[in-house]
């Protein structure tokens, strides 16, 4: 084959390439490389060609000789950079990107690849220095300025984050979760420039199917639960565009006991693991053979040594990755495997996406929907899920009597309540309190907050402080609505006893909306506070008036900010009638449902049972009740 013949083939397999018939396209690749060893851009070419067939290591060997024959070959130190990145070997990864930023130390492409790499492999700091050489090598590149803000958003950086988002922004709006990635950092920090213009851009791009925004920060700012599973689909089908294999394909396992396997990133010093802990304690054993699995971050706590005593089989899954951990739910034939994780951060559903067990439940971990490709169930109850909603998940429903939400009876309150000096309080005046994260604080609710403070003289608001970024721009929001910067008070972070004990100063919890408060709502009503909530329809803005009516005070639930502020008000302007509240929260508390650890173990356990009889039995999932003397 003459050199014009060559590269006439070389030119008809890009077109084929390109034509997206890459079959055909690797078929001549090869042909011009069997007659052309050294043809480096048919090679390169191949690998692409081979990878986007999902051929990974058939591509890295192609690449790999490539590199050899020319190691200054850019691309495809770049090719095996990727490809090893997608088979999760960051080292290899790490390496090959180093080398190509070593030869084109001005490609934006190389540094950013070193910086996923590095922080796959928890080198925060060396993985940011890289995205800004890349920044700094291709000011326009906008993948490098999205990528620096999602790292800087784990850094918990969220200003910085918010400036790196909009440079990215200006630069291709279009980049995938970006536009609901910098309306995330901007209401982490209380940064509510274009607010309401940018809730409804991330609304609408879901509403068009495309790839706006990730399903957890979505719940913050959207209150439509059809909204919210458009959203979980959108982003499975771009997470997973060829569905992974099953790992469990029907096989019945015939234990004497349910195997039940807890999956979590969680199982430490943490809010899931807070509530959940004393559920696990009391599991019958007789029953039930509980396992837990050990996503990553690693963590040895207080908490962490709870969970692993609490669970026959404790499994620190960190070092594995999707696949792994499905088999070795597989290899040990757990008959139901529970997602403490849904969308939250370090959740992995590509584990459950595979089919690790025969039974698959979303609970506890994500207030909202998974989708039916990775769970089967949702375990929830009749206010968080109320029937008229059922619809709008595609998992179906199992609802407990009272509250989805189990709580650890155990949890202990520090004996000692500090003064109101020692808080930063005022010696006198009402004390309002929201200790929600700053992300579900929105305007709508603020405004509410402020009417209180301007209705109320000598009231204070009382927050989670620990960010000086989030306390001046709410302080500035404050005054802008006509309230003394000097009314918000900032409660450092202290350890949950003590912050538990705290709760004693404030005289009324304020919920958010759309995102309720809910481990925080517990909180509160544990350390004998009352909570005003407005419920919206989905699961996150409705949580907080399941745990109320599992309380005994279903009167603290309102539909309305109208409602809600009114209510508010009235016990703020009436303190007789808010101290028979509190005595008769102080009177519910020991035989309220919603702290009854044995009885919700119960009612779950029921759940799990319901659930697995119908697998034994050969038949599809559907929704049921729990019955309240299960």
């Amino acid at each position: 084959m003459t050199d014009e013949e060559v590269e006439g083939r070389f030119n008809a397999a890009v077109g084929l390439h390109r034509a997206g018939r890459t079959g055909e396209a690797v078929s001549v690749y090869r042909e011009i490389l069997s007659v052309r060893p050294g043809h480096g851009h048919a090679a390169y070419n191949l690998g692409v060609a081979l990878r986007s067939l999902g051929r990974t290591r058939e591509a890295i060997d192609i690449w790999s000789g490539l590199a050899e024959r020319e190691p200054d070959r850019v691309d495809a130190l770049l090719g095996l950079s990727r490809a090893y990145r997608s088979l999760n070997d960051d080292v290899r990864s790490l390496d090959f990107a180093t080398r190509a930023a070593a030869l084109r130390p001005h490609s934006g492409d190389a540094h950013n690849l070193r910086s996923n790499a590095l922080r796959s492999l928890g080198r925060n700091t060396e993985a940011l220095a890289a995205l800004d050489a890349a920044v700094a090598a291709e000011p326009g590149y906008a993948l490098a300025h999205s990528n620096r803000g999602h790292l800087l958003s784990a850094l918990k950086r969220h200003a910085e984050a918010v400036e790196s988002y909009r440079a990215a922004r200006a630069l291709e709006p279009s980049l995938p979760d970006l536009t609901g990635a910098l309306l995330d950092q901007q209401m982490r920090c209380c940064d509510w420039r274009d607010f309401g213009v940018l809730q409804e851009e991330v609304r609408d791009g879901v509403r068009r199917g495309e790839p706006v925004t990730i399903p957890f920060t979505f719940l913050a700012h959207n209150d439509d639960p059809a909204d919210q599973m458009a959203c979980v689909r959108t982003h499975l089908k771009g997470r997973f565009p060829d569905w992974p294999p099953a790992v469990w394909t029907g096989q019945t396992y015939r234990h004497d006991r349910i195997r039940v396997g807890y999956v979590s990133s969680d199982l430490r010093v943490h809010a899931v693991s807070q509530l959940l802990v004393g559920l696990l304690e009391r599991h019958d054993r007789s029953r039930f053979e509980i396992h837990a699995y050990a996503l990553p971050p690693q963590a040895e706590d207080d908490m962490r040594a709870r969970v692993q005593a609490a669970c026959e089989a404790f499994h620190d899954v960190s070092d594995l990755d999707d696949a792994g951990i499905a088999a070795a739910l597989r290899a040990d034939e757990i008959d139901i495997a529970i997602d403490l994780n849904g969308f939250t951060t370090h959740c992995r559903p590509g584990v459950f996406v595979r089919r690790c067990a025969p039974v698959q439940i979303n609970y506890l971990g994500y207030p909202g929907a998974m989708g039916a490709v990775a769970a089967d169930y949702i375990l929830a109850d009749h206010t968080v899920i109320p029937k008229e909603e059922s619809g709008s998940y595609d998992e179906k429903i199992i609802r407990l009597p009272f509250a989805y939400q189990p709580n650890d009876d155990r949890r202990v309150i520090a004996d000692r309540t500090p003064t109101r000096a020692e808080a930063g309080l005022p010696d006198t005046g009402f004390v309002f309190c929201s200790f929600n994260a700053s992300y579900k604080i929105t305007p709508p609710v603020f405004d509410v907050w402020m009417q209180l403070l301007h209705e109320v003289p000598g009231s204070v608001l009382w927050l989670l402080g620990g960010d000086a970024v989030i306390e001046t721009n709410l302080r500035r929001e404050a005054v802008e609505r006509g309230v003394d910067a000097a009314r918000l008070v900032f409660a450092p972070k202290a350890p949950l006893p003590d912050h538990l004990a705290r709760h004693r100063l404030a005289d009324l919890f304020l919920d958010t909306l759309p995102y309720n408060a809910h481990t925080t709502a517990s909180d509160a009503l544990w350390a004998g506070l009352p909570l005003v909530t407005c419920t919206g329809r989905s699961f996150a803005a409705r949580v907080a008036a399941s745990l109320l009516r599992a309380t005994g005070l279903p009167d603290l639930v309102t539909t309305s900010l109208e409602d809600y502020r009114d209510l508010a008000l009235a016990l703020a302007r009436d303190p007789g009638q808010l101290k028979a509240l509190k005595a008769r929260l102080a009177a519910n508390l020991p035989a309220a449902p919603l702290f009854d650890t044995d009885r919700t173990r119960r009612q779950v356990e029921t759940a799990y049972e319901i659930a697995w009889r119908r697998r034994l039995a050969g038949l599809e999932p559907r929704s049921f009740d729990v019955p309240e003397d299960a």
